[in-house]
Formats: C-alpha cells, structure tokens, sequence
C-alpha cells in the first residue's frame, strides 16, 4: 500500500504539525494489534476492532496484526484473518517482544497515524477517535489513553491498581515524567515522528512504550492524554514481577543516558517559532525563567545530595575532607543535570569543558564552604555537627547565586547553547534514499 506525501524533513529537525492532507493519503490510520499465543481472542478481537472502525471512523484505516514468535494457532487464525478481510494485514516475527513486533510494524506501516491496542481489548473502542484526532489534526505528536486520568473508569483488581500507581510514581520522581499513565495499552503517533523516535528506543519488552513516552517528551513534543474506560482483563499472561523488574532496569538505564546527554534528542525537534514558548518578549533575557526554576530544582536535590554525602563521609573522617568529597561528587551531578535540564545543551559535544569550568566553579563553592568551616572552628572551637550543617547551607545558598550567574554566563552563554545546537544539524538530504542513509 503506498500513499502520496510530501518529501521527508532534513534529519536535524522535525517539520511544523500541520493537518494531514486527508485526500492524498490511501491508508490514514494503522492499528496495530501485537500477539503472543492468542489463538482464543485474536479473531473475535480484529472482527470487533472491524466492525467498529466501519462504523464510526470517518476515514481509511488498516489493521495490522504482529505476531511476534507465536507457538500456537495464532498464525493460522492471523492468516485466516487476513485472508477474509480486505482492512487487515497479518506479520509474522520470528522473536517475541512488544517492543520490537511494534517497532518493527511501526517502521514498515506507510499511514500518517500510527497506533495500537491489546489484544484483549480492555479499552473502550469509543476512546480510539479521540485518541488520533489530535494528531490527524496537527495538534499533538503522540496519544496516549489514560487509566489514572480525572475523567477515566476503571475496574481492576487492587493489586493492578497498586503496582501501576506505583510505576508511574516512580516515572515521576526518576525521570521527572508529566504523562500520567505510561503502560496503557492504548496508544497512537504520528508517522513522521515514529521514524525519528524508534531508531532511539533501545527495549522490544514491555518498557519500549514508557522509554518511547520519556524520550519524546524529553525532546519537547506534545503528548495528548484521553481518559478511558477500562476493564482489567482477569486471563491476562503478563508476568507482573518479572515485568516490573525489566521495568526499573529501563528507568535506570534511561535516567542515565538522559543525564550523560547521549541520547541525540535535537533530531525530533520541531523548528524554531512552532511552539508559543519560542516568542521572545522584548526586555526579557531568553528562558531565565525556566532556566531559575531549573536551576532551583537541580540545585535543591544537589544540596541534599550533598548533605547527605557529607554526613556519610563525616562518620570516617575530618570535617574538611567530608566536605570536599561531598562537594565534589554533587558537583559533577550538578553539572551534568544543569546542562541537560536547564540550559538545554544535548549531546555530547563539550562536555568534557563543561565538567572542567563546572570544576572552577565547585572550587569557588569549595573555598567558601571550607572557609566558613574554618572560620567556625577558630570561633567555637569543636562545634557540634548540627551547627556544622547550618553554617554549611547558609555558605551553600551563597554558593549558589554565584554557581548560578557563572553557569548562565561562563559555562552555558546563550550563543554557546546556539552553536551547539546548529553543530548537530547535518547537512539537508536530497530525497527519500538519501535520508533513509543518513539515519542508518
């Protein structure tokens, strides 16, 4: 199946949203059905699934089953499926994983919206509109159904209900995620913005659909959130322990490249001016709001990052020691949070400079921090370690003004953040063939 679209963005950017051109386009919408032995539900699924999109959904659509490395009679059922119904499509892969059937259908898929749902359809099927509106429209890049959003009813056991409130608790605390519900089954993006962001996605298990969510709202694109109505399905096979520890190994492994600045986030930038919040306002520095709040955060868990290391070192050793130990290792956290979170600098180009003057200027921290404990054992003497602490925040909150104003002016200058923002554009491709090459 082909469809007729304007030829693809340069690698360096994302193209502005904008409505799809519904009439050049064959297949508007792919569902995605992903299956591991569902020889029982698969058929009466897809005949649901059909039967409702010819109802209600106003535009062409196609239904895609991927069974990933099923042992039972799911093929033959795939098959049998495919063969009856004009709008389905079976895949066969020969290794399992949700992650990888979706990416793997996903990347193939030539429709403008992509989504999928589970097999056993908890979701109700009268979300599935309002779920790719917004991105048929232009108005958002990905779309998610929401079990914990204020307008969603849920019926589900107590355990379920504990484990996924939990899950996206963690999300938030770890990698300062907004979405509210990262594993509903249940989801939709736009085509020209999967081909960027799956190539980044590194899970093919259960974790691929949060690691995607992080990623894409990490790099600034807009993700719609749709309460839904969702009834647990009591057969499920998910395996819930073995599934919550891939889950954290995922968050751990995401939270690190995030903070290192390895993942290549500029590539699913919109262009400068689609977004409101690139307006400049005459007489406003650009993004020192965001940037104080920022800096705030960072330096808030920093401090007590670093009171704690302080009170650890301090049961082994010499107040002056535990001081410059604990400085220094939440200085190169400081750092590397500063430069991701607050200043924007992705990649991992300078950084190596940026940990250096981040250095100078935990030296400068470290002279008056120090300071203030020598000046207080030359008064009291042998000070008790609470009043140690508070000399220490007081000289801290000192050190943070200047750390601040010598990070947005030395360390990240605006023309700075700039440049290395246009280093990691490559050059524009000439056609389809030369951008498939340059994203391989």
């Amino acid at each position: 199946m082909t469809t007729t679209q304007p030829p693809g963005p340069p690698l360096g950017s994302l193209p502005p949203r904008e409505h799809l051109r519904l009439g050049q386009i064959r297949t508007v919408l792919d569902v995605v059905v992903p299956v591991y032995n569902e020889e029982r539900d698969l058929e009466p699924c897809v005949r649901r699934l059909h039967e409702h999109l010819v109802r209600t959904f106003p535009y062409t659509f196609r239904i895609t089953i991927a069974d990933n490395a099923s042992t039972d009679r799911t093929p033959e059922v795939a098959a049998r499926l495919d063969e009856a119904i004009d709008e389905v499509t079976a895949v066969r892969l020969e290794e399992k994983g949700r992650g990888r059937a979706l990416r793997t259908v996903w990347s193939l898929s030539e429709a403008p919206v992509l989504a999928y749902m589970d097999v056993d359809l908890s979701t109700d099927l009268n979300a599935l509109l309002p779920l790719v509106a917004p991105l048929i429209s232009g108005h958002s890049d990905l779309a998610i159904g929401s079990r914990l959003n204020r307008g969603a009813r849920v019926v589900r056991g107590p355990k379920r209900e504990f484990l996924s409130r939990a899950y996206n608790l963690i999300l938030r605390g770890s990698l300062a995620a907004r979405f509210s519900d990262a594993q509903c089954g249940f989801k939709a993006i736009r085509g020209d913005v999967a081909a960027r962001l799956l190539p980044m996605v590194e899970d093919t298990g259960w974790f691929f659909d949060t690691e995607l969510l992080v990623l894409a709202e990490r790099a600034g694109l807009r993700i719609h959130e749709v309460p839904v109505d969702w009834v647990d399905d009591p057969d499920s096979t998910v395996h819930l322990v073995r599934t919550a520890t891939d889950d954290l190994k995922g968050v751990w492994r995401v939270g690190r490249a995030l903070a290192t600045g390895a993942l290549p986030l500029d590539r699913l930038a919109r262009p400068f001016g689609d977004d409101p919040r690139d307006r400049e306002l005459s007489g406003v520095p650009g993004g020192l709001a965001r940037q104080l709040v920022g800096f705030c955060v960072v330096g808030a868990l920093s401090t007590l990052c670093y009171l704690g290391l302080y009170s650890l070192f301090r049961l082994g050793v010499g107040p002056q020691l535990a001081n410059a130990a604990a400085l220094l290792v939440s200085a190169l956290g400081n750092t590397a949070a500063n430069r991701r979170l607050t200043f924007g600098v992705r990649g991992r180009d300078r950084v190596v400079r940026h940990q250096v003057q981040g250095l100078v200027v935990f030296a400068i921290g470290l002279v008056l921090t120090s300071g203030s404990l020598a000046a207080l054992d030359a008064a009291s003497g042998t000070p008790a370690q609470g009043t140690e602490l508070a000399v220490l925040v007081a000289a801290n909150l000192a050190a943070t003004v200047l750390r601040f104003l010598l990070l947005r002016a030395w360390v990240f200058p605006d023309r700075e953040r700039a440049d290395e923002t246009a280093a990691v554009q490559p050059p524009v491709p000439h056609d389809r063939n030369d951008l498939s090459r340059s994203a391989r």
